[in-house]
């Protein structure tokens, strides 16, 4: 067995080179982008290079939705890579499932230098065998075919059996520096002899992941803290590779936190809030949700939770990254992301309501000129107002729909006033001789005839028009949404509202 010793480590002034490298399963998954988003932010941080290869060498489970997903995912957040799929780059192909003959050629020289060994047990065989030593028959493979002779081996064969290939472990500790855990030792005899070899020939993740960082001279191995068990694996491939003169070092690894849901449980796929697109579709900006995703597991200081792309790329050190557990908190995710909403230039916020309120159907695919004109001026109403871009179509929606089409919610007709009606027919008779129908004269009319005539109290004189031009209790301001809609309109639901009571 090759000395860990003989391989060395890569140096501080080794240029940086990071890989993120998923499998193409199901929908991107919070976790996951907050992997590639700490891989991307230490590469931009130190000048390095972001490598991005895809894993799908598993085709049952691999698909190519899941791949462009994975590919709009990253787009959307604007993180980008050097190397990689899509990219290009001087170690092509990217995708593990066109980089065969790379992996057999590698095989053959582990396996020339006695890296490398053919297996045959069977696992009833391994079970017996710990079960007649009074061992617990769950302890898992028990390196029994590391010695198998000639003769053995032709007798398996003649049996029609077809070996897997298992790498020897050596039989010392394993030790490491983890970036983020520090000092991490795996005691000997705690790894048994792995396959990395199926008897089909084909070679498993735990062998191609490491050829494929060496070949592409990965230098910082930054993943979740869920592979943390495969590291020493991992550490001893590296040192194999390294003896046949395809590794040239050993990269440093960091083992990223678990992102927790809610109840302290490891956040699933299952969970909702695991979805990167759920939230997407529930209106995070890019620049809300980066800036929540870099806090699972780092901060820029103990008091400054809000920062910019910019301001990450800055500050942002592995050695900074906590081992705590990260919980992914929906509540904090959607505050920080209003502060961001609240952040944006007013145009651009307007511009980036449009897709929800498509989705919404609220208007069509190209917005007509009165469609324009009502979001000019509406936008500006609920930017303050909102956490997330979808709460808008809620907000809005009133103003984009016909005046015959406003369908009044039941829980706002609470604590409406006793005498509702005559209230409508006041606000009515206030507005109908307005000169001009701005905001300024429209609540200078209400408020003469409801408070000063009628002598009530603010929130029952215009909470009244308020349902009956939006069919809610809480909207944007009442008086500007009522300019927005224009004298027609207002009196139109307002007469609607005081004759359907």
């Amino acid at each position: 067995m090759t000395d860990l010793s003989l391989i060395p480590l890569v140096t501080e002034d080794t240029p940086v080179r990071v890989r993120f490298c998923p499998s193409p399963t199901g929908t991107p998954h919070v976790g996951l982008i907050r992997t590639a988003l700490f891989n991307w932010a230490y590469a931009r941080h130190t000048g390095g290079k972001m490598i991005f290869r895809i894993e799908d060498t598993d085709a049952k489970r691999d698909s190519e939705e899941s791949y462009n997903q994975l590919l709009d995912a990253l787009a959307w957040l604007g993180i980008d890579w050097d190397e990689g799929v899509n990219a290009g780059g001087p170690h092509d192909p990217y995708r593990q499932s066109q980089r065969g003959g790379i992996y057999q050629d590698v095989i053959e020289k582990l396996r020339a230098a006695g890296h490398l060994y053919e297996s045959y047990s069977t696992p009833e065989e391994v079970e017996a065998r710990h079960k007649a030593a009074g061992r617990d028959p769950k302890l898992g493979y028990d390196n029994f075919d590391r010695e198998l002779t000639d003769e053995q081996k032709a007798a398996f064969k003649a049996e029609g059996r077809e070996p897997v290939l298992r790498v020897r472990m050596p039989d010392h500790d394993i030790t490491f520096t983890d970036l983020v855990r520090g000092e991490i030792t795996f005691k000997a005899g705690s790894v048994p002899d792995y396959v990395v070899v199926r008897a089909n020939g084909k070679p498993l993740y735990t062998l191609v992941n490491p050829i494929d960082d060496a070949l592409m001279g990965i230098t910082h191995v930054l993943r979740g803290e869920d592979l943390l068990s495969s590291t020493p694996r991992q550490v001893v491939l590296y040192a194999l590779l390294h003896d046949i003169g395809v590794a040239q070092y050993m990269p440093r690894f960091g083992h990223l936190p678990y992102v927790m849901g809610q109840g302290n449980k490891k956040l699933s796929k299952r969970d909702p809030e695991s979805s990167l697109f759920l939230h997407r579709d529930n209106g995070f900006i890019p620049e809300g949700l980066l800036n929540y995703l870099a806090l699972l597991g780092w901060s820029l200081s103990a008091d400054e939770d809000i920062f910019s792309r910019e301001q990450l790329v800055e500050a942002f050190d592995v050695k900074d990254v906590l081992s705590n557990p990260a919980r992914f908190d929906v509540k904090k995710a959607e505050a920080i992301n209003g502060t961001h909403v609240r952040m944006l230039e007013p145009q651009d916020f307007r511009d980036r309501l449009v897709p929800y309120l498509q989705a919404a159907g609220l208007v069509g695919e190209v917005l007509t000129e009165r469609e324009n004109e009502i979001l000019d001026q509406a936008a500006p109403l609920v930017q303050e107002r909102i956490a997330l871009l979808g709460e808008a179509t809620d907000m809005l929606e009133f103003l984009f729909k016909a005046d015959d089409e406003i369908a009044i919610e039941e829980k706002a007709l609470k604590g409406m006033p006793a005498n509702l009606v005559e209230v409508i027919d006041a606000s009515i008779q206030g507005l109908e001789g307005l000169a001009e129908w701005n905001a300024e004269t429209i609540q200078a009319a209400l408020r003469t005839k409801l408070v000063d005539e009628l002598e009530l109290k603010p929130r029952q004189a215009f909470g009244p028009a308020r349902v009956a031009i939006s069919g809610k209790r809480v909207s944007p301001p009442l008086f500007e949404s009522m300019e927005i809609l224009g004298r027609e309109s207002s009196l139109k639901r307002l007469r609607a509202f005081g004759e359907s009571r």
